[in-house]
């Protein structure tokens, strides 16, 4: 008798793991807020010792202090977001069949290890530790350490809508590379812009232009300066809105083709949502001379905004799967 194959068995949703990812997803922006917030404040350096906090997990009188409440907040956040992708590690390990899914969430948990590497080196090779006469070393972890946040977001985010429930009830979409390499250019635009307002924030070059849209107090759209500062701040901007216009023209384009599954095209809205948040509070920032707050909640959308775009990209490489019809009898 011929033997029959084999056929591998398909893959199948689990609550169990959609749940973990989304709880992580949100937590990550609890730790993004608490993280932002002590940058915001100038906190960073509010303990001189990592991974403890002045020798101890729990340092005396660190809820009297406003900067040790931030970061200690802050360190104890990236503990929880730290356990949670070591469960996630093994959960996906055990419940997952997709490999390919799998060593995206093993990527995650090195990811967070080498997030709070990142963490204790910018503390560590700070200059009130180190005796040195600039920062730059220091400053240039805590940018590798900003960026790196937004990597975990999007890692999750990936997670998270490759574990969803409609993922496995779609297939492969057939069309839309076109606009979803207009999606991919705006997610790009963002992370850059993201990256240079990190360089942004931590050289204090927030306020370097305090006019919008204008870049100078003489209606110029151009600086008339060459201060590091005012072009990072100029250069920020400037790619924000160009990823922002091209968030507006990814999604009427979603509309219009009608490509992909129905999710992209509902992200893809929100993005365009979310970015008019975004520079709403761009300006709010100049007009309160940098609210701690604001500046936080603006740092914190930027990553909303581009976990959402990135869930519109990926949910637009699948379409709805359609149900085969059934010949009648008669």
């Amino acid at each position: 008798m011929p033997s029959k194959s084999i056929q591998p068995t398909e893959p199948r949703p689990s609550p169990v793991l959609f749940w973990l990812t989304a709880v992580a997803l949100v937590w990550s922006g609890v730790l993004l807020f608490a993280g932002g917030f002590t940058t915001s404040i100038g906190a960073g350096m509010a303990f001189l010792d990592w991974p403890l906090s002045n020798g101890s997990l729990n340092p005396d009188g660190w809820l009297e202090n406003q900067d040790q409440i931030a970061e200690h907040s802050h360190r104890l956040a990236g503990m929880i977001i730290g356990l949670l992708s070591l469960t996630l590690a093994v959960a996906f390990n055990r419940l997952e069949k997709r490999r390919w899914v799998r060593l995206i969430a093993y990527f995650l948990l090195l990811l967070i290890i080498f997030q709070g590497i990142l963490g204790g080196l910018r503390v560590r090779l700070d200059t009130l530790n180190t005796g040195s006469d600039h920062n730059l070393i220091a400053r240039s972890f805590a940018i590798a350490h900003a960026m790196g946040a937004q990597g975990v977001v999007l890692t999750l985010c990936s997670l998270t809508v490759l574990s969803a429930p409609r993922w496995f009830r779609s297939e492969r979409a057939t069309q839309g590379g076109g606009v979803r390499t207009i999606g991919v250019v705006s997610l790009c635009s963002l992370i850059v812009a993201i990256l240079i307002g990190a360089v942004m924030r931590h050289n204090g070059a927030a306020l370097a232009i305090q006019t919008f849209p204008a870049a100078s107090a003489d209606g110029s759209f151009f600086p008339t300066t060459h201060q590091f500062g005012v072009w990072v701040h100029f250069l920020h901007r400037t790619l924000g809105m160009i990823g922002g216009l091209g968030i507006v023209l990814y999604t009427v384009a979603s509309f219009v083709r009608k490509s992909g599954h129905p999710y992209s095209r509902q992200f893809a809205l929100i993005a365009v949502m979310l970015t008019g948040l975004q520079i709403w509070l761009g300006w709010l920032i100049l007009q309160t001379a940098r609210n701690p707050h604001v500046a936080t909640i603006h740092m914190l959308n930027g990553a909303i905004l581009l976990a959402t775009l990135w869930a519109a990209i990926l949910w637009s490489t699948r379409s709805p799967r359609m149900e085969s019809s059934v010949p009648s009898n008669s």
